[in-house]
């Protein structure tokens, strides 16, 4: 396992993530208070982190509150029927 810094795991996170996904330095910063035993050597890893975060980030109540309307916006439409 990997561990690099602050700064290269937002990078390597939002690169890998959706638009609704991007996180920012401050969302990393409460992260860590928020979930200080998961980063008791101050090291960040990509391996370790992301998916902890991901749910983290999910569970926000500004986050879910995009990705409710995105998921509102969606609409299916029927195929057309074809004649055989």
């Amino acid at each position: 396992m990997i561990t690099i810094n602050k700064e290269q795991f937002l990078t390597e996170h939002n690169k890998l993530s959706p638009p609704n996904l991007q996180a920012t330095m401050d969302l990393l910063s409460r992260f860590k208070e928020e979930k200080r035993p998961l980063l008791k050597n101050n090291g960040w890893s990509i391996d370790k982190l992301r998916i902890p975060f991901i749910s983290w980030l999910i569970s926000l109540p500004l986050l879910k509150k995009k990705i409710d309307k995105k998921q509102k916006k969606q609409t299916f439409k029927n195929y057309p029927e074809t004649k055989l």
